[in-house]
């Protein structure tokens, strides 16, 4: 088997596919943008809600986005963070790029917000509450022989069926952006679903040898079957050559080693430049910590406009 074979095949059995039976919330006008849930399948037997954001009085087709959260063990929050519905507004990259002419849609993970037990069914010391229910998940799948980030990827590409669906969509121009976790399910997302055409990951990874050799743990999706047997995430984003593909990551960021991150960039340049791409690969490396600062958002969004736009 070729390389994307070798990796399809860490992520162990991926869900089947069912009807997406898209239904629509109420809308609410929320001034500079309206905001609407929305409900859809994901696989058999199982339907989930996401945020839809839309620019108000959109005029023909229009580029749509998916914005991916992050983790930060705050499983009560998902969802809302990108679509600009708690206070910490570094993250609202959703709402900021509807505010600047995109459909966006915000689906949580699994484990998060409203993909976590209902509130009865949670125990405290139990496999149903946080990051037990997170291991609960991981290891279930695991014994299934599919991954976390299988299914978090499968749930990905269901968010971008919904934007195809939408007639106000552009369904040839697609992107997609998350921070942290958010970031990391970006860059599979990019890698896997040619439906993405641009995609900008903050602070979402840097070499699987390097968090290992650093003693890192990381969020439970990070670890598939083999992986390291076939490459490493430079690969990864080596591969995505030519698709245009932005990377930030902080100086100071403790839990991505930046020798590690450098290594991804310097073998995605050379990837980039090898296939006549160069400029369509933008990596930033900022003085900072974990986070995804304005200038630097700013910055992102700029990318995704020169492509999506």
């Amino acid at each position: 088997m070729g390389f994307r074979e070798n990796i399809i095949s860490c992520l162990g059995k991926l869900p089947e596919k069912a009807d997406l039976n898209l239904e629509f919330g109420e809308i609410q006008d929320k001034g500079t943008h309206l905001l609407q849930k929305i409900y859809y399948n994901v696989e058999p037997g199982e339907r989930v809600n996401a945020w839809l954001l839309r620019p108000k009085n959109i005029s023909g087709k229009v580029p749509g986005i998916v914005a991916a959260h992050q983790h930060a063990g705050e499983f009560y929050v998902g969802k809302s963070e990108p679509a600009g519905l708690n206070k910490n507004s570094m993250y609202h990259y959703g709402l900021e790029l509807c505010l600047r002419g995109y459909v966006v849609i915000c689906p949580d993970h699994l484990c998060f917000e409203d993909r976590r037990p209902l509130e009865y069914e949670r125990k405290e010391n139990t496999a149903l509450e946080g990051m037990s229910y997170e291991r609960f998940i991981f290891t279930k799948l695991i014994m299934e022989g599919k991954t976390l980030q299988g299914k978090y990827l499968s749930d990905l590409t269901r968010a971008v069926d919904v934007l195809q669906s939408l007639d106000y969509v552009d369904a040839d121009k697609i992107g997609a952006i998350g921070h942290s976790l958010g970031g990391q399910e970006t860059l599979w997302l990019a890698w896997y679903d040619s439906r993405i055409k641009a995609a900008v990951a903050s602070c979402g990874f840097s070499q699987m040898k390097s968090i290992l050799r650093d003693g890192i743990n990381h969020n439970l999706a990070a670890y598939t079957f083999g992986f390291l047997n076939y490459g490493d995430v430079a690969d990864l984003v080596a591969d995505l050559a030519p698709k245009p593909f932005m990377m930030t990551n902080g100086s100071r960021d403790y839990i991505f080693p930046i020798d590690g991150v450098k290594e991804i960039v310097a073998k995605a340049q050379a990837c980039y430049a090898e296939k006549g791409a160069a400029g369509d690969f933008k990596s930033v490396i900022f003085d900072g910590e974990h986070s995804f600062p304005e200038e630097i958002r700013r910055e992102a969004y700029d990318f995704l406009d020169k492509y999506l736009k």
